[in-house]
């Protein structure tokens, strides 16, 4: 793992916020929960519900400040905390949403999605079933690996590489499907 040294004034600011100073937990409040709610977005369709579960992050996050240990990017141990507090909000809404498969189909590129926007690419996204949403985001967005994933939220490999592969199709009828409508002047 590779170490990075946090800045001193940093190192400062996680140290008060240990000791329970207000004003060093809204300073790591106000630097990082945007960020956070647009990871937390990235699981739920709703503004509301994500900024729910960023809040619970939160709580989190300062409840177990003092395990951070200085190693890798506090931004980065905080982002863990909010994507494992979006998974466990939609294991327990949904706790069967994926199912074992004994096969897994081939990765197929996703249609070119250069000339579409963020809120377009956001917007197809949301509508994903939340297994297909959870595996796509974890793979695609967060950089895990299918073994990875298997172990995060309880499922074989198998059974990741076929809900990314159903979640990609998915991204891709869906973008071909508007792009048709488009086209035909019916959006």
């Amino acid at each position: 793992m590779k170490i990075i040294s946090l800045h001193k004034s940093q190192q400062s600011i996680i140290q008060k916020a240990i000791r329970k100073d207000r004003q060093a937990q809204k300073r790591i409040f106000d630097q990082h929960a945007p960020k956070m709610k647009g990871v937390c977005r990235q699981y739920v369709k709703d503004n509301h519900h994500a900024e729910e579960l960023m809040m619970s992050g939160f709580l989190k996050v300062f409840g177990n400040l003092e395990k951070f240990k200085g190693e890798g990017s506090f931004e980065g141990w905080i982002r863990k905390i909010m994507v494992n507090t979006c998974l466990n909000y939609l294991k327990k809404k949904n706790p069967e949403f994926a199912t074992d498969e004994d096969f897994y189909f081939e990765d197929q590129s996703i249609a070119n999605l250069e000339q579409t926007s963020v809120e377009d690419i956001q917007k197809l996204i949301d509508r994903l079933p939340d297994g297909y949403k959870m595996v796509f985001n974890l793979y695609a967005i967060e950089g895990y690996k299918h073994h990875e994933i298997s172990k995060k939220l309880g499922i074989s490999e198998n059974t990741s590489k076929s809900q990314l592969f159903k979640a990609r199709k998915f991204l891709q009828e869906a973008y071909i499907n508007e792009h048709k409508l488009e086209s035909h002047g019916r959006i």
